[in-house]
């Protein structure tokens, strides 16, 4: 009787027009009644489906007229037919007519899933989908590559050799090697595209627009994603495209827990308040701790408190993290506990393993975030858990935190996401996306082709920059700078600076060639000239950089413990290590390309260090190492595999397909026999191989 006095609740809910507070308690019902695994009576389905939630319709129960709404929303996703709900199918829709659509709604939407559902019924030739973090882009390649790897060329390392028909998946800054190389992009898909707005990402919106800019030129059709955002200003990126607000339509219900007024500013009535969460172990909890300081202050704290749980992936992950990296880490003492980090700042392997072994029965209970897991991954909990409200140092703002705990609840599986508030949390505000072109980005414009997305002032200045810089390293030279990309940087105030300081002060440029010096010692030199040319943002004192520079050379040749000894005499622990490693593959060798690029125009042509600067990108591990751990494989066990003759990945003409391509014909089977492999090795294998394998011709890692 209870149950069909809520269906009239929900059915008087929506006669009056109240579709939130009616989906909402739908919502609820059914995850009640999955609880009690009680069939859905044939008024539930009905309801289900004037909601417009199809996926959910229980078909043993349905009646010919539920089943066949159900059956006429499913569609090919790839390797599979699935059903999608109402708006998904409405996105859809409007991308197979043609239609460029930019889209908001909430974390729970679906919005990926679309993708799938298009090249699954277009087939186009070419997709290129660009995303904030390679975290969320091995996501996205290892979904994709399940479906389309027979089909299509699955693109995520650069200069990887383009196929007859591509799907392309990077974040923004690796896309400019391929611009040249694509003539159309059938679907240019931008995900979490308020990044390209200065107030979101003030240090990745420049090259996010410069991509979007170039790649448009190319586009038949665009799809932009993103959360929570109530309004699009008018901007030039998105002027011809159709945006869809549909933040209203959730899928999951979140019921919040304000456990912040009661506890008040107490810290020890905090710390037993989120034991309180975590402890039993009967749900899976996200907390995001809001600061590094606040992860390390969580840690001690479940350290402390909480027992060492005798699982077999546990204990085998913490065993593996002492021998490879440190053996006092406190992640090795969390994972014990059935506890795991997700951080921007550890090796790219250690993240992907963490999030395996949390949506893992038998893996983790809690992880520890930074704003990490929601820009990396899509992973989500029963409970997520605000123990800060806090972005670094800045207060929360309303966007992030809504973005945060939309990671609560998945469909099917937790219909209620429960939030748990251990901190007051943002102001609420509707959030109106406003995306400006930044005046640093003006050099990489054209004045002729991008004219109608600028101002007169700013097309001046750009025929201004362009002047300046043709005088510096002349007019074929500049040419070829625009035409086939050779500059990386998106600022040009900067890039003119440098170029001019090259100009009229050559004689202290000189020593530059000793970058390809086979000895660390002489590289300091100018590696503090070249890093003092952009003297902010580098995470760490320069000293440091470059320490940890030198520390690479021997990447390949020395373990990961002795490495982690060496730089500690220089003040750097395993986590700074992380990020400095990050930091130095990407924001240091861009920086040495363009200067490389300038000194060979202006300098001298014959000295070039494009050697040493593919050393520094791969942090001087053989380049299809290192592009195997964007894909789950570990520097340490590529050493051990290379060691045993598994793969000789000392051979200069081995790039990642080749690597993958030698994986595969070899196979599994022969890889876990590979002498010296620990148990948790043999888990990662299987895991890696069953990112590289199409379809389900391979099982998952167990």
């Amino acid at each position: 009787m209870e149950v069909f006095a809520a269906c009239s609740e929900v059915n008087d809910l929506i006669e009056g027009g109240n579709d939130l507070a009616a989906r909402n308690m739908l919502i609820r019902l059914l995850g009640d009644l999955d609880r009690s695994r009680t069939p859905y009576p044939q008024v539930l389905n009905q309801l289900i489906r004037t909601a417009g939630l199809f996926p959910y319709l229980q078909l043993e129960t349905a009646s010919w007229d539920q089943k066949f709404v159900h059956e006429a929303f499913a569609v090919d996703v790839g390797n599979r037919t699935a059903t999608l709900h109402r708006e998904q199918s409405t996105v859809l829709s409007k991308l197979l007519d043609g239609r460029s659509i930019a889209v908001s709604a909430p974390t729970s939407f679906g919005k990926s899933f679309i993708i799938d559902a298009f090249i699954a019924a277009k087939r186009p030739d070419t997709v290129v989908i660009i995303v904030p973090t390679i975290a969320l882009m091995d996501e996205t390649r290892r979904r994709l590559y399940k479906k389309f790897a027979r089909q299509y060329g699955i693109i995520t390392a650069p200069d990887a050799p383009l196929e007859a028909r591509n799907i392309l998946i990077f974040p923004q800054e690796r896309a400019f090697g391929y611009i040249q190389k694509l003539k159309k992009i059938d679907l240019l898909v931008i995900d979490e595209f308020y990044k390209a707005s200065i107030a979101h990402d003030r240090e990745r919106a420049p090259s996010l627009i410069k991509a979007i800019v170039q790649l448009s030129r190319r586009s038949e059709q665009r799809y932009y994603l993103a959360p929570n955002i109530k309004k699009l200003q008018d901007n030039v990126f998105t002027r011809d495209m159709e945006f869809l607000e549909l933040l209203d339509f959730n899928t999951v219900f979140l019921e919040k827990h304000e456990i912040y007024k009661e506890i008040g500013g107490d810290a020890q009535r905090k710390s037993e308040a989120l034991l309180s969460i975590i402890s039993p172990r009967k749900e899976k909890s996200l907390i995001y701790a809001g600061t590094y300081a606040e992860i390390r202050r969580i840690a001690d704290l479940v350290v402390a408190r909480l027992d060492k749980v005798d699982r077999l992936h546990t204990s085998h992950f913490a065993r593996w993290l002492r021998e490879n990296y440190q053996r006092d880490w406190v992640l090795a003492d969390l994972v014990e506990r059935g506890v795991g980090v997700h951080n921007g700042r550890m090796h790219r392997c250690l993240s992907q393993l963490q999030v395996l072994l949390f949506e893992h029965d038998k893996g983790f209970d809690s992880i520890i975030s930074t704003s990490s897991i929601i820009e990396g991954v899509n992973t989500s909990a029963q409970n997520v858990v605000i123990w800060k409200s806090k972005l670094g140092q800045n207060n929360l703002k309303d966007f992030t935190y809504k973005n945060i705990i939309g990671r609560g609840g998945r469909m099917f599986k937790h219909f209620v996401g429960h939030i748990y508030l251990l901190d007051s949390p943002p102001k609420e505000e509707d959030t109106q996306l406003q995306i400006e072109f930044p005046d640093t980005l003006l050099g990489g414009l054209d004045e002729t082709q991008d004219r109608e997305s600028l101002t007169e002032r700013q097309i001046e200045r750009i025929i201004e920059y362009k002047r300046q810089l043709s005088d510096i390293v002349g007019a074929d030279n500049l040419a070829r700078i625009k035409r086939d990309n050779l500059l990386q940087d998106s600022d040009a105030d900067f890039l003119l600076k440098t170029a001019s300081d090259m100009k009229d002060n050559p004689d202290d440029w000189k020593g530059f060639g000793y970058l390809n010096s086979g000895n660390p010692s002489d590289w300091e030199r100018m590696l503090y000239k070249v890093i003092a040319l952009k003297p902010s943002g580098w995470d760490a004192p320069h000293g440091r950089v470059v320490a940890v520079v030198k520390a690479l050379a021997a990447n390949w040749t020395t373990d990961m413990p002795t490495m982690l000894r060496q730089v500690s005499g220089e003040g750097i622990e395993i986590e700074a290590f992380f990020q400095l490693e990050r930091t130095v593959t990407f924001k240091l060798s861009a920086l040495l390309s363009d200067v490389n690029e300038l000194h060979k125009m202006i300098v001298n042509p014959s000295v070039d260090i494009g050697g040493f600067l593919g050393k520094v990108s791969h942090a001087f591990l053989p380049p299809a190492v290192h592009n195997l751990e964007e894909y789950g494989l570990p520097r340490m066990i590529s050493r051990k595999l290379h060691k045993a003759r598994y793969m000789d990945f000392s051979q200069p003409d081995l790039d990642l397909r080749s690597a993958l391509d030698l994986f595969r014909s070899k196979g599994l089977d022969v890889a876990l026999k590979v002498e010296g492999l620990t148990a948790f090795d043999r888990y990662i294998l299987k895991f890696f191989f069953h990112g590289i394998t199409p379809d389900d011709t391979s099982s998952t890692a167990a």
